[in-house]
């Protein structure tokens, strides 16, 4: 398994497709936060980062589909997938470790941004003037988002050999997931359900972790979400395996 995660890993660190996915995801970060008048930082007045962490889940639905679109398409188009399944590892491995290895390039996207808290520390009065423990808990929540969305990419991805197809099928499951179940329980007809549909949408239980508050529910919700995905591009998998 570490064998396949290592492969995995350093295929994506050898091509440029991880270089300028993490690249534009930083660049276009940066610009909202520090120079558009409407998102930046420096105008809000505040030495806070939730309009930070209320920015990045949109363009994780864009970074994490572009990271996790070749991790199974690419092997079926150049067919190395069918080597892959004759080694002595286990299908159940195989999806483990694609999706860790897409997991640390999402890790790697963010640990850049880390600047950002530094730099609102420095410019707060008095300097430090932030609230840490809900940047803390902001960070875990978009670690855990990214973990559900890498899952939803890597099942994309064992669907189709085209890796424009995965990036779109990935791409709106991770709207539908993050977004769809807030705006289905503002039907009228869903009106006496919303709390309950609303639930079962990502946004909730991120946006409640963001307030710094780890709720043993919300971590539960994350931990099912990406293992029911996993299960899925298991058995994509292999039925292509089959």
């Amino acid at each position: 398994m570490y064998a396949v995660f290592k492969r995995e890993l350093f295929s994506f660190l050898n091509s440029m497709v991880a270089y300028v996915t993490i690249g534009v995801f930083l660049a276009v970060s940066g610009l909202l936060l520090w120079f558009f008048p409407d998102t930046s930082l420096l105008d809000y007045g505040y030495a806070e980062l939730n309009g930070f962490f209320s920015l990045v889940p949109y363009l994780f639905m864009f970074l994490i589909p572009a990271i996790t679109m070749r991790s199974f398409a690419e092997e079926r188009r150049e067919g190395t997938y069918e080597l892959l399944i004759t080694k002595p590892i286990t299908l159940w491995q195989i999806v483990i470790a694609k999706y860790l290895a897409c997991l640390v390039l999402v890790l790697l996207a963010l640990i850049p941004t880390l600047v950002y808290y530094y730099s609102i520390s420095k410019l707060g009065l008095p300097e430090g003037n932030i609230d840490s423990g809900a940047v803390i808990g902001s960070y875990i929540g978009l670690f855990l988002l990214g973990s559900a969305f890498t899952s939803i990419g890597v099942f994309a991805s064992a669907l189709t050999k085209n890796q424009i197809i995965a990036f779109a099928i990935s791409a709106a499951l991770c709207a539908f997931a993050f977004l769809g179940f807030d705006y289905s329980s503002q039907l009228l007809s869903m009106q006496s359900f919303e709390t309950t549909i609303a639930s079962f949408g990502i946004n909730q239980h991120y946006q409640s972790i963001s307030r710094g508050v780890l709720d043993t529910r919300d971590l539960v919700y994350f931990i099912s979400f990406s293992t029911v995905f996993l299960l899925f591009t298991k058995l994509a998998a292999g039925g292509k395996r089959k």
